[in-house]
């Protein structure tokens, strides 16, 4: 009985004692420091090696203003425990709390002191200071440090700091002075600086950046400024400053065409053609590979379809493209393209599905089984034929469930069913692609769901809104004008229902795209009508002020629409976009 009752006892304490670095945490978080003083001065006592016990210490004394106990408590820490001398900082900042300025200067310089002494405190007092936002003085630290010990290196450190002082040149310096010294910090010091650029190239970090690069490529050549000058010019959508620089690097490495390509894709999927078709002639005139070479003339075949070159010139380029080549695993991509270009620009279906069918007999893995069986069922609802589409969508995502392929067929399922009118099947399936790895594919689900779920509100039948998915479904299918005039009987017959802006929206762009450019403008300036803050409204302003400029030859109304953007939708995706052609319509020089 008496050995049961001690186990009870033993083991009673040790939870209790499990539980004081909670309760003490609990109690500082909830700002009841009087109590959490009290956990962690016993935690200390019993834990005297350990810093994060005596810090909470230290930070609950002083919350408390309770600083002759702070002083007593790093007192006796550094009489009876060696090699702790960044508690000189403690000692410091404590009497500076206390505006002692004058008595805080002499503990910040001895704990300075310490590291020409010990090198290896540099760190954890520079880390100190840094933490009591003793910025310049941690500055001081983490220098003197990596001047006493050469192998030292705490320049992220020291960047961070210079951010934090918002000294943004000496900040960007840092990261470069890192890159010049080490080649493999680039893609760390690259999400570091990429938290100050933005896609506007006029802001004082993106110019700034600009003309340390410059100043450095001209002073002291590397490949590293180039790249990163290719970078910045990329997220500034200043492409063919971009090419520039990745010709440069491709002249230094001959062997080395992958930052072309890579920037051929890039402006390929953001619709600058002209960049596109720039870098895929440079690829094919040094392709080295039959690979490169095929990739190459595969992207400009697409940019022919993208830019509506006519039907029979890019047939005959297919045609000659397997002639040269064969079809085969080296030409997988091209057999896919031309099913979607016999489907889409053609209306072949037909033809289509035997070219995929016959891609299939080929010896190809599953991923490349995914992605064709994904694009003849793709093909299938151009068809019609929604349950046999569902049946290949289905078996790519069983069998690809954590590929970004498998993915695709999941919303390919969910957009299927949404124009079917199956609604709350499509909705099941669009939960689960919230957190998909592919963010492309995330915001497809995102702007899918909302639609279904902002047009069902007023209307529990869902009437409007199937009616508005037949016509989503006859874009898909290429049968412009069908979806046209099926639009046209939502908004005859659903006036006021929510689904209105988005039906004049679709509209719009369908009108641009069958070249009805004055009815596209119409269009706009209704959705604009309806409701000024809307979701849609700045979406409206940007294509009617695109309109204008490119198609409808309006400079003074692409400028007054740009300017709207800029100053009534501070917030738009578009207001960088916006202000760059503002600025250009009115004359300003922009670099």
């Amino acid at each position: 009985m008496q050995r049961t009752l001690l186990l009870f006892i033993c083991c009673f304490s040790l939870q209790i004692y499990a539980q004081e670095p909670q309760l003490a945490l609990q109690y500082f978080r909830n700002g009841d420091y009087e109590k959490a003083a009290s956990f962690y001065k016993i935690l200390q006592e019993k834990n005297p090696y350990n810093s994060v016990y005596l810090n909470a210490l230290i930070d609950c004394y002083q919350q408390l203003e309770k600083f002759e106990e702070v002083n007593q408590v790093v007192v006796k820490q550094l009489k009876n425990y060696q090699n702790q001398e960044y508690l000189y900082v403690e000692l410091g900042y404590n009497e500076q709390l206390q505006n002692h300025l004058e008595n805080a200067v002499p503990y910040y310089e001895k704990a300075l002191l310490t590291i020409e002494k010990l090198p290896n405190t540099g760190y954890l007092i520079g880390k100190t200071f840094q933490d009591n936002y003793l910025l310049d003085y941690a500055l001081l630290a983490y220098k003197k440090a990596m001047i006493v010990n050469p192998n030292a290196d705490y320049n992220f450190q020291i960047a961070l700091i210079y951010s934090e002082k918002g000294e943004i040149e000496n900040m960007f310096n840092t990261y470069l002075d890192l890159i010049e010294k080490n080649e493999n910090y680039k893609p760390i010091t690259k999400s570091y600086i990429g938290k100050f650029i933005t896609d506007d190239a006029e802001s004082e970090p993106n110019l700034l950046l600009r003309k340390l690069l410059l100043k450095r490529s001209q002073n002291n050549p590397n490949n590293s400024w180039n790249e990163l000058l290719s970078w910045l010019f990329i997220q500034q959508k200043d492409y063919e400053k971009a090419l520039i620089q990745e010709k440069a690097l491709h002249k230094r490495n001959a062997d080395n065409l992958s930052g072309i390509l890579t920037l051929g894709k890039i402006t390929f999927e953001n619709n600058d053609f002209e960049v596109t078709k720039n870098c895929f002639n440079y690829v094919l005139e040094n392709a080295s590979s039959i690979e490169t070479e095929l990739l190459a003339k595969l992207f400009l075949l697409e940019v022919n379809i993208k830019t509506n070159a006519p039907v029979e010139t890019v047939e005959a380029q297919f045609q000659q493209l397997f002639k040269q080549y064969g079809k085969n695993l080296t030409t997988l991509n091209i057999q896919t393209s031309y099913a979607e270009f016999l489907t889409f620009k053609k209306n072949e279906s037909e033809q289509a599905v035997s070219v995929l069918k016959e891609a299939l007999k080929l010896p190809i893995n599953e991923f490349q089984k995914g992605h064709i069986k994904t694009k003849l069922a793709d093909i299938l609802v151009f068809e019609n034929k929604f349950s046999s589409a569902l049946i290949y969508y289905t078996q790519v995502q069983n069998d690809l469930k954590n590929h970004v392929i498998g993915q695709t067929a999941r919303f390919k399922i969910a957009q299927t069913s949404y124009f079917k009118g199956d609604f709350e099947w499509a909705q099941s399936q669009l939960s689960v692609l919230k957190n998909a790895t592919s963010h492309l594919i995330a915001n497809d689900a995102l702007a899918l769901n909302l639609l279904i779920t902002d047009n069902a509100v007023k209307d529990s039948l869902k009437i409007a809104l199937k009616k508005y998915a037949v016509a989503d479904l006859l874009s898909f299918q290429n049968k412009n004008q069908q979806a046209i005039d099926t639009l046209q009987i939502v908004l005859n017959q659903y006036k006021g229902h929510p689904i209105e802006d988005e039906a004049l929206f679709k509209q719009a762009q369908l009108f641009e795209k069958t070249n009805q450019f004055e009815k596209a403008e119409h269009s706009y300036l209704q959705i604009i009508s309806l409701n000024k803050t809307d979701i849609l409204a700045d979406d409206a302003h940007y294509y009617l002020a695109e309109l204008y400029f490119n198609k409808l030859n309006n400079p003074e109304k692409a400028k007054e629409y740009y300017q709207k953007i800029i100053f009534d939708y501070p917030s738009s995706i578009y207001v960088v976009d916006a202000r760059k052609k503002f600025r250009k319509l009115r004359g300003d020089a922009v670099n």
